[in-house]
Order: C-alpha cells, then structure tokens, then sequence
C-alpha cells in the first residue's frame, strides 16, 4: 500500500535575497524514474496511429434531430477510417484556401463532430488551433481573431452573427475567409461578404479538398498546435502557447494515471461525453486522451436541457464535468429524496450513513455497501448512464458534502483535478477510493514535478515541517511556452528555472495530495470556473455615484458574487426622502429596499462598463460605518484587509448566500410561467 503518492527529488531551497524559501521538488511516485511517455510525439502522429489502429471502430458520435418532433435519435457513428477521410478533404480544403504551415485558424461553435475534424486537419497541416468563444468578453473574437492573426476562421453557422458584428474591427488585410457547418445566416454572410471576406460552407470544403487531395505536411513535436486564450487576470485576454509536445506529454501523463494510479482501463468501447467548451483545455485533453486509447467521443446537443438526456443516450465510461454540473446533480436527487420522505428517504439516509462509515474506514466504494447500491444507489447512478467507472470534477474546487454525496451515490470512483490551460489541465488527480485523499486535488500526474513556495507577506511557509504551505509551482514537459506576444506577462509567471508560479497557495497532506488554501492575488474562480479580478471589479462598482466604498466577495464553492456596501450619506438620505423613508444612515442601512436600491445602482454600474455576466453582484449587504484602518479593515496604505473582512462578515455574507440560493431554488421548481 502506498503511503505517499509523493516522491522527493530535490532538495529544500533556503531563501535568498528576494527569492523566497521552498519545498523539496516532488513527483508522482510512479514517476521516480523518469516521465512517461507514448509511441507519438506529436498530434497528428497520434492520430494517425490510433487511426491505424482502430480503423473500424466508433470515433465520432451525434444524435440526429428529427425534423417532424425535434426530437433526437440514437447515436449515429463515424469510424476512425471515416473521420480520417473527412479530415484528408477538410485539411486539403484548407490549403486550397491559401492557409500554410504555421498559420492560425480559428474555430468558434459548440463541441460537434465538425469541431474535432478541423482540429485534426490542423494538426495534420502544421496549422495553429485558436479557439474562439465570446465568454472573455464583448469584444473577445474580435481581439483574439487580430491578436492571434488568424487568416480563417470554421465556424457553427448559428456564430456567423457574432463574427460578421465584430467584422468592422477585424483585420481583413489579414483574415480572408470563413466556413460554417449548419444552418446559414443569409444577412451575416452579405455583411462579411462586403466586407471582402469569402464565405463558404463545411461541406463545399471538404467537397474542394476531395477533389485536389494535399499530403500531410506534418507538424514537428516543438511546433504550436494552439493558442488557447484565457481570462486568468485583468485586461485583455493572454494567448497561451501550447506545443504539441507539452499535449502529448498530457496525454501520456493520463494514461499513465490510468493505468498505474486508478487501475482503469479505457479502450475501444468506451465513450466519453463531449460537453464542456472544445475551447477550453480541460475537455480537449480528454478527447485527445480517448482518441489515443481507442474510445468514442460522443457529442451533446448543444443544449443544458437535454443534457441529462445524452448521457442517458450515450452511457459514457468516464465522465467529467465542474462543480456546478455535480451540484445540480446533488441538488436534483437530495430534492427528490425529501420530498418522498418516509420510507424511501429513511433508506436512502441509512444506507448514505452506512456507505460513507465504510468509505471513511478505507473500503472502495463498490464493497463499502453492495446491498444499499442496488436497492437504492443504482438509481442514482442511471442519471449518468450507469456506465461509468470514474468521475473527474476539476476546473474549480468541489463543495466538501457534494464530494462526499458524489463517492457515495454515484457508484463509481470521484476524484478532484487540478490544472491551468498553463499546463495543459492535468497537473494534479486525486487517487481513487482513498479517503485520505477527500476534499484534495491529490498528487501531481506522471509528467509534472511540484514544489512550493514560501510567501512571506501572507505568513506561509513552504519549509515548515507540520504544515507546509506556500505558492504551487508546477514544472515538467505538460508547460505551455509562454504567453503570445506578451513576453512580459511570461516572465512574471515562468521562472529560469523552469517554474511555472501559479499564483494559488496550496498546501501537502502526508499522503501527498495537494490543497489549495488561498490565492497569492486577489483572483480567484467561482464555482463554474470563471475567473475574477476582483479589485478590477471594486474599481468599477466604485463609481457608482451611491457608493462610499465597496468590497466584492466569492469564492469557489459559489457561482455567483455579492458585495458589502459603505452608502453615501447624502445618497442613502436622498433615497429615503424620496421613497418616504425615514431614520438614522444605520437604521436606513437595514432596510431592505435600501439594498434594493443600491443593488440595482450596482448593477446599472455594472453594465455601462461592460462587465460579465459572471461579474455582476446579485445580493449586497449596506454597512453604514465606513471601512479604516482604525476598524482593522484597512491597511495603512487603505487596501483592504479581506481576511478580516471576511472574518468581520462571513455569518452575514453565508446567510445572504443562503437566501440567494433559495430564491434560485424558488425558481428552478416553479412551474413555467408562474412566479416562484
């Protein structure tokens, strides 16, 4: 049995000048002796290999739509044979258009089978893959299609709009030409038509390609197969520069997981659901990693209402997802269970409390209580097809009771994740069915070395004994090569040495799983995975002409934020002689038209700068006394101290997100059309 799934490989690092103290460097114990790897050394290798392979075998899946219902069917296939073939016409379709070695092609749409192929033909041409998604921002496409030079961009025909009202910014000196699958949008393809951009469809393409066939023009290990662009800090957003080399190592860092740390085998036969963001690294990794292995990806349709029922149609073997997705799932059953009460909930309870005493004794979860997964668990685990062998939850930290429900219910291992699009997503993965492991992301994977990194100013100590903390570090093959066109932003993250400073703090369990406790900045994920700036966002909500001063609260157990508000006087006395108020600042500060009021302020702030949807504040707590230093809410400089202010609020800000979460859950239950 394994004690550490942790091994040191390097020795402590005092601190020097303005170089802070670290830890030992450590590694995945199945990596003692070096990095795994994979017969493939770069993408388009690996899909030819696999290809070979499994010639025959299912790769791509999509449900058909019936014209008369709306309704979708079953699965339908294409082969590995089949998808080659389509990618050979969409790659030779491409360079007819004039895209040559080392050019960037954006792909913009919802995971689909069309979206996978024109990845591969990147890959077989030595084409950069740049994603684009309008998540960043108003204007994101527009910037990343410019930033990254793009000279065309495959698009779902339902985008087309998007593309053509940014078109006025984009640099068609440059970007040329557009395909789309799906329906088209006749008056997006006249405006981009006058706009000297040629528009044709995926069909008409691979159609060219066919009939003028172009050979590969294979892409070498240290050449770029994506710029995948992230949020991550204030500004614009950082195009972050992936090898086909640092994928590959992925890939090989997962199957190596697989294989030697969960004891899971995936090969043909097995299906993965595509529904998490293609653009994102998280989701790519993992088609890659079922394209090496043999398995079949199926695609969703696109809609979060019919998701449950693709799952049901695929019966997926691995399933991964955020914790937004796995808190629906607990919301959905512990909902269902209380309000059949009696004697199902009396079993349900029992058998939950019987399961989770065994788990916690170290039994894997299928012997901790066989009896209670088939009377009552083997339902629960139909909600995600019944098939599944592992669930990987990443992307933000789990809630510590919805891992607990998950490694109960769900009858099949759960494990946590953690990763940067940085290092390609998998840097650390918890180990299965070990309860020493619970409410952590687990040990670095077999391509990745780990240490930490003392910070001084928030009082962590990479070098103290009982309780190490300090700022990850990742390193190893899996890193991307800097950020495009911005080598300063490199610099600040990956340092001589090889170190990519990941700005969170985390701390090392004796078993070796990681923790992360804090963020070195003040940025930090909601729960769905987005990233927040969160002194940018108090910048902005400042300027609303009611507030004296604002502090923005989340974090990554939340989906969304809420604020403590200092009011003007004069503004909150405005207010109330306008509404027929009356009382002291303090007493108006109680009222709860008060905070709907300044709440509606907030928001219109909000949307005149052009924040997220993700950014808006959605609940406010008014607070008359104003934050100083002489209230500990301030540094002598006038930061604020959010420790202290999180520890002066935290009963409040739980009860307010108590009350937000059930007038959402008001809402998700109330019946179409009526008022929850």
């Amino acid at each position: 049995m394994v004690t550490s799934w942790l091994v040191p490989t390097g020795e402590t690092r005092a601190a020097s000048g303005d170089t802070p103290s670290a830890s030992r460097i450590y590694r995945n114990v199945v990596a003692k002796d070096g990095f795994p790897t994979i017969e493939a050394t770069t993408l388009h290798e690996l899909f030819q290999n696999s290809v070979a392979k499994y010639s025959g075998e299912k790769l791509l899946g999509w449900r058909p739509i019936d014209a008369a219902t709306g309704k979708a069917g079953p699965y339908e296939w294409l082969t590995y044979g089949e998808v080659n073939e389509k990618v050979q016409a969409i790659a030779s379709g491409l360079a007819g258009l004039g895209v040559k070695a080392g050019d960037r092609v954006g792909v913009y749409g919802v995971n689909c089978c069309e979206w996978m192929m024109t990845m591969q033909a990147c890959n077989r041409m030595s084409y950069e893959c740049v994603p684009l998604y309008d998540t960043l921002g108003e204007n994101a496409v527009e910037f990343i299609v410019n930033h990254s030079e793009a000279v065309v961009t495959v698009l779902d025909g339902r985008k087309l709009g998007s593309l053509a009202g940014a078109i006025k910014g984009i640099n068609t000196a440059q970007f040329k030409n557009v395909v789309y699958w799906g329906q088209e949008d006749a008056a997006a393809v006249q405006v981009l038509t006058a706009a000297g951009v040629s528009v044709m469809s995926f069909e008409a393409l691979a159609q060219a390609g066919a009939a003028k066939p172009v050979a590969a023009v294979a892409p070498k290990p240290d050449d770029y197969c994506t710029i995948m662009y992230t949020s991550g800090t204030t500004g614009d957003p950082k195009g972050v520069l992936l090898k086909h080399s640092a994928v590959v190592a992925t890939l090989a860092s997962l199957i190596s997981f697989l294989k030697e740390v969960a004891g899971e085998a995936i090969g043909v036969g097995d299906s993965l659901l595509s529904y998490l963001p293609l653009a994102h690294i998280f989701d790519r990794t993992a088609e890659e990693m079922f394209i090496a292995l043999g398995g079949s990806i199926g695609y969703w349709q696109g809609n979060v209402n019919t998701l449950v029922d693709d799952i049901g149609a695929l019966k997926p073997s691995i399933f991964i997802g955020v914790p937004r997705v796995f808190d629906r799932i607990y919301n959905r059953v512990t909902d269902q269970i209380n309000e059949a009460g009696g004697v199902k909930k009396l079993l349900f309870n029992w058998g939950f409390a019987r399961k989770l005493f065994y788990i916690k004794k170290g039994l894997e979860q299928d012997k901790a209580a066989p009896f209670f997964d088939k009377l009552v668990f083997s339902k629960v685990k139909q909600r995600l097809g019944g098939n599944v062998k592992l669930i990987v939850s990443g992307g933000a930290p789990l809630a510590p009771h919805v891992e607990e429900f998950l490694k109960v219910a769900m009858c099949a291992p759960v494990v946590q994740g953690y990763g940067l699009t940085e290092t390609c997503a998998a840097s650390c993965i918890a180990v299965p069915d070990s309860w020493a492991m619970h409410t952590t992301n687990g040990p670095c994977t077999p391509c990745t070395e780990l240490r930490l990194e003392s910070v001084p100013e928030m009082n962590y100590d990479a070098l103290n004994e009982a309780e190490p903390a300090g700022e990850v570090l990742l390193r190893g093959p899996q890193l991307f090569s800097g950020y495009y066109k911005q080598p300063e932003k490199t610099t600040e993250v990956l340092d001589a040495d090889g170190w990519f400073h990941t700005g969170d703090i985390g701390t090392i369990t004796k078993e070796g799983g990681l923790k992360i406790v804090d963020r070195k900045k003040n940025i930090f994920k909601l729960s769905q995975g987005e990233y927040i700036a969160v002194e940018k966002l108090e910048a902005i909500y400042k300027k609303s002409p009611s507030v004296e001063q604002v502090w923005v609260y989340g974090n990554s157990f939340k989906s969304v934020l809420v604020a403590v508000v200092v009011p003007k006087d004069d503004a909150i006395k405005a207010w109330a002689a306008a509404n027929g108020k009356s009382g002291s600042v303090a007493e108006l500060c109680k009222d709860p038209a008060a905070e709907a009021w300044l709440l509606a302020e907030l928001q219109a702030t909000g949307k005149e700068n052009k924040t997220k949807g993700f950014e808006a504040i959605k609940g406010v707590l008014l607070e008359p006394e104003q934050f100083s230093v002489d209230n500990d809410c301030l540094t002598p400089t006038f930061k604020f101290k959010r420790p202290q202010l999180q520890k002066r609020y935290q009963a409040k800000i739980d009860a307010l997100y108590d009350k937000l979460e059930a007038e959402e859950h008001a809402k998700a239950k109330a019946p179409k059309g009526a008022k929850a």
